[in-house]
């Protein structure tokens, strides 16, 4: 389906529907996305779209929640480690493997706040916000305890962001300008460590064994 390869729905035509918008408002945006595309790259009728969701918006905000929530379970290393270079290299380690498990998703979120967020105000504000104050304090925390280098906190949470979603959002420039056909496990592998020192060296820490 232009470009779109078809989801079979098997026996869970709710996980092939959510699957299938990922797949194609990630392609085709929100407004360039109809629930005939998606219910037809699921394999699935129309009529059982709309029978699990009312609307092209429901489905298109189940997806965002559901990036923002793999997102919020990535930065549970801040709250397991006590080590500021295990719980960054932690946190940097699954963001960098959800780049390349699902650059959809990814894509689908830089869309919308690239487009000014309209459909994800209330999440930014009641759920985003919150999880971002949490990581704030755990990093002003180590700065005072003397175990990082001094810093703005955003803007180290917006550096990592912006560093390991590249790899999902900017992936066919990056196959482009590296002469890569994929980016496999054994290129993300090594990216990932690259990227783990180089954040922990941003923040004066060594990457040693973690």
């Amino acid at each position: 389906m232009n470009g779109v390869a078809t989801t079979p729905a098997r026996n869970d035509p709710v996980t092939a529907l959510l699957q299938s918008a990922e797949a194609v408002f990630a392609l085709k945006g929100l407004s360039g996305s109809t629930t005939a595309q998606i219910a037809q790259h699921a394999g699935v009728p129309k009529a059982t779209l709309h029978y699990h969701f009312r609307t092209k918006e429901m489905l298109y905000l189940q997806v965002l929640q559901s990036v923002f929530t793999e997102w919020y379970q990535a930065a549970a290393s801040f709250d397991q480690e006590d080590d500021p270079a295990r719980a960054l290299a932690g946190y940097v380690r699954v963001k960098m493997e959800l780049s390349r498990r699902r650059p959809k998703g990814s894509k689908v979120w830089a869309q919308e706040i690239i487009s000014g967020a309209p459909h994800l105000r209330t999440l930014l504000q009641g759920e985003v916000k919150p999880w971002m104050d949490g990581r704030v304090a755990r990093i002003r925390q180590w700065m005072d305890e003397g175990r990082i280098v001094t810093l703005q906190p955003e803007i180290l949470l917006f550096m990592i962001w912006s560093v390991t979603q590249h790899y999902a959002d900017f992936e066919s420039q990056i196959r482009l300008l590296t002469g890569q056909s994929r980016l496999g496990r054994d290129w993300f592998a090594a990216a990932t460590e690259e990227v783990v020192g180089l954040v922990l060296r941003s923040v004066g820490l060594l990457p040693g064994a973690v």
